[in-house]
């Protein structure tokens, strides 16, 4: 059995950006990738923009909750993405880290958190057809 990757979203509140790249993630990758995601400083809950943002492409992030990002969780990971949580991530040999630098949605109406999601998607599946590539004959 091949390996399943697995992928980290880490951003600081861990409401928004990296709840909404793990819901595409999951969406689109099923379950041939791990998906988690973290934050230096989790918010209480998730932002409500970010949740109707992906509500609107038929993504329910709703029930997820912002998680504390631990040195475990990025030493058991394959990829670590991170948007704007600077050095607070721990850094580990023979992880691949990214750096996807993206506005934060925080406290943004949905007008603007829309254009945020919209790149996460492209972002996302560029990231899967690296991990996951398709084989053809």
């Amino acid at each position: 059995m091949a390996h399943r990757p697995t992928v980290l979203f880490v951003c600081v509140h861990n409401a928004g950006r990296s709840q909404m790249a793990a819901g595409f993630l999951s969406a689109l990758a099923g379950d041939r990738i791990e998906v988690r995601s973290a934050g230096s400083e989790p918010a209480e809950a998730l932002n409500p923009a970010a949740v109707a943002a992906m509500a609107e492409v038929g993504i329910d992030i709703a029930q997820r909750t912002p998680a504390q990002l631990t040195e475990e969780a990025v030493g058991l990971s394959d990829v670590v993405v991170t948007m704007g949580c600077g050095d607070a991530c721990p850094f580990f040999p023979g992880i691949s880290y990214r750096d996807w630098v993206l506005p934060d949605p925080a406290g943004q109406p949905i007008e603007a958190v829309r254009p945020i999601r919209d790149h996460l998607r492209i972002l996302v599946e560029n990231l899967i057809a690296e991990l996951v590539p398709t084989h053809t004959r």
